[in-house]
């Protein structure tokens, strides 16, 4: 069953995304509004015939001549990437997507990485690697304590699910949230205090002006001796350079990184070759087309009828 009885969308749709595969997009897209015409970027000849526009990081200039532009749609969560360009058409609304599976996979992947810290995976690994039957007594879940940096939708899911593990959450945002089971703090002036407590650090804030860098050298230092790091939200919140040097001096015992300052990750970086560091592509949630169409064809029929479309982000807030 489809959307488009409801209402037949206006104008084209624009594709862009050097990661994704249009193909899929398009199918999943149509599916759910069959008269929607969907373009890959290099297809467009008529700017001004262009409504939608689903993208992710598209380059500078790439709005410029789309002056009939009635929606933009980030393919993601995180739209730090959209929000400091200067081409980007006066009063047209940009969404993000919240496709409930996106949630679920990032509280997978957290989950995932930061059991294998609490288990000390990384010392059984390299205990392999040596031929070395090394044994290392599990520690009792309500003693190890794990910081949740971002409380908005996919850190507060992430949250949870560790809490139910048994683990102690500790939880921190830029304004008071409530979780059950996990400890909220709120506030700037919190964060030291939250970092120096924490076994393992899980980063899930948005990048914004307020939060580029917010993890530097010295707070990075806060750290518990041997605490983990894991960041799936973006490089650019840490130092990287910083990160680097505590992870080789062995302050920052371990560290699972899906995102980097810059990617992809240079070949000669040196975090390529750190036993205590696992990477990944930047693939901890990404948007899975069957389910994310839904919700993208939702706002285009809200556009077309002059609603508000849902989950609009404030480009002054970078959210």
């Amino acid at each position: 069953m489809t959307t488009s009885a409801t209402a037949t969308p206006t104008g084209a749709l624009v594709f862009y995304s050097e990661f994704d595969d249009f193909d899929t997009w398009k199918r999943a897209l149509q599916a759910q509004l069959p008269e929607l015409q969907v373009l890959h970027w290099r297809e467009v000849t008529d700017p001004e015939a262009i409504h939608h526009a689903l993208v992710w990081k598209p380059p500078e200039g790439f709005f410029k001549t789309m002056t009939q532009l009635r929606l933009i749609i980030n393919l993601g969560a995180g739209v730090d990437s959209l929000v400091a360009r200067n081409d980007l058409p006066l009063g047209v609304p940009i969404t993000r997507i919240t496709d409930p599976q996106m949630a679920r996979m990032m509280a997978g992947y957290v989950l995932f990485a930061t059991l294998r810290h609490a288990r000390d995976i990384p010392f059984f690994e390299q205990a392999q690697r040596r031929g070395e039957w090394a044994y290392r007594h599990p520690r009792n879940p309500e003693d190890i304590r794990v910081a949740v940096l971002g409380l908005g939708e996919l850190g507060a899911r992430a949250a949870s699910e560790l809490q139910r593990q048994g683990l102690t959450v500790l939880g921190w945002s830029r304004s008071p949230r409530h979780i059950e089971g996990v400890q909220c703090h709120a506030g700037l002036d919190t964060l030291d205090g939250v970092l120096s407590q924490a076994d393992i650090v899980v980063i899930m804030l948005p990048l914004t002006a307020q939060t580029r860098g917010l993890l530097g050298r010295e707070r990075l230092a806060r750290l518990p001796h041997g605490a983990a790091l894991i960041n799936v939200a973006r490089g650019a919140l840490v130092d990287q350079a910083a990160m680097t040097e505590l992870l080789q001096s062995g302050h920052i015992g371990a560290a699972t990184l899906d995102v980097f300052e810059h990617e992809p990750l240079p070949a000669d970086d040196p975090l390529w070759h750190m036993e205590n560091v696992l990477i990944t592509p930047h693939l901890a949630s990404v948007a899975i087309p069957a389910s994310a169409a839904r919700q993208i064809a939702d706002n285009i029929l809200r556009i077309v009828r002059g609603e508000t479309p849902a989950n609009r982000i404030d480009p002054s807030l970078g959210y």
